[in-house]
């Protein structure tokens, strides 16, 4: 088997994040399951949050998280790299730091473990950048391969940060652009070049771990990591757990290149339609909001940024620590009284 000519993204239907259950099913599942209660669960899934959390002792708490998904890029070193980073995020999402992971994989007898030792390989880069030691994993046999890891970390249970602490009167800033899902996708059709997915792979690939720290040193209230929902999905958890009401500036959201064009051409994946239709549901747009934006602030996102909520007091300190540290800080709306969201131009 040539390796080098084998596209991982056609071997499945659906890619990256994309691939998850929509938050509408899952929830109507999980409401069927009687949530946990013992007292030392800190954080648990009754308000969709990224990860679990358990008191160990006063000072420490076990964050607990995982993430798999099918292909999203060709390059199985690529995707090994965005698969762990995704994985991750939920972690720093929680203010946490991760320490340990397993790796999970699901890959087709008939494919050439060359390929399942570079998905492997990239993987464990993103783990040694991040000081987190892989200690083992598990592997099936599945007709679409598919890679992940479960992730465990610890957090100060007094600095955890979760998706119910967004206040009234609380900026909205994001930390990475939106468009993986809408790129990704138009790789996968042929309808931009390789290297005009390289904006992408770069955002997928780039840790949550500095945007952790900033938004600990600036007392954030609330945050999420942007993923499979897209951005109004996210947000709308957020919303509903801290029982308030998100306003999204549509003119200061930060989009990747292109991303605009090819979804006003028609270059959309199904998860970001699903999520479209799921999201108006609950969303108030001004009329003024070109189509192209509300499907892109719907759009299925792999490893994407997080989405802090913080005191207006504390906005230009998140900037500044943000900034330290590389990473972008874009304010796209704040927190009112209320519910849902709300979409202005």
């Amino acid at each position: 088997m040539n390796v080098e000519s084998i596209r991982l993204t056609e071997l499945s239907a659906c890619a990256g994040c994309a691939a998850k259950l929509g938050a509408a099913e899952l929830r109507s599942v999980m409401e069927r399951v009687s949530p946990a209660t013992n007292a030392r669960v800190l954080v648990g899934y009754a308000d969709s949050d990224d990860a679990g959390v358990y008191l160990l002792r006063d000072d420490i708490g076990l964050v607990q998280t995982v993430d798999f998904f099918t292909p999203i890029v060709d390059d199985p070193y690529g995707f090994g790299r965005i698969a762990a980073t995704n994985a991750l995020s939920d972690v720093y999402a929680m203010g946490g730091r991760p320490l340990s992971a397993l790796n999970i994989v699901a890959f087709p007898e008939d494919l050439d473990l060359a390929i399942l030792a570079q998905i492997l390989e990239g993987g464990a880069s993103v783990a040694r950048d991040a000081g987190v030691a892989i200690l083992g994993g598990h592997t099936i046999k599945d007709a679409e391969p598919k890679y992940g890891m479960a992730v465990t970390g610890i957090v100060d249970p007094r600095r955890i940060v979760i998706n119910a602490g967004a206040r009234i009167g609380d900026a909205l800033v994001l930390t990475k652009p939106l468009g993986t899902g809408i790129l990704t996708t138009a790789r996968k059709r042929d309808a931009i070049a390789s290297e005009e997915l390289d904006e992408a792979v770069a955002a997928m690939t780039t840790l949550n771990d500095r945007a952790a720290e900033a938004m600990l040193a600036a007392g954030a209230h609330a945050a999420t990591d942007v993923t499979g929902f897209g951005l109004l999905g996210h947000a709308e958890n957020m919303a509903r757990a801290s029982r308030v009401r998100l306003i999204f500036h549509s003119t200061t959201v930060p989009f990747m290149k292109r991303v605009l064009a090819l979804i006003a051409a028609g270059v959309v994946p199904g998860g970001t339609r699903h999520n479209a239709q799921t999201h108006a549901t609950f969303t108030d747009f001004a009329p003024s909001v070109p189509e192209e934006v509300r499907i892109g602030l719907s759009d299925a996102q792999t490893s994407g940024g997080l989405l802090i909520s913080i005191a207006r007091e504390n906005l230009a300190r998140l900037v500044a620590e943000l900034n330290d540290r590389s990473t972008m800080a874009a304010v796209v709306g704040e927190v009112r009284s209320g519910s849902g969201i709300e979409v202005i131009a």
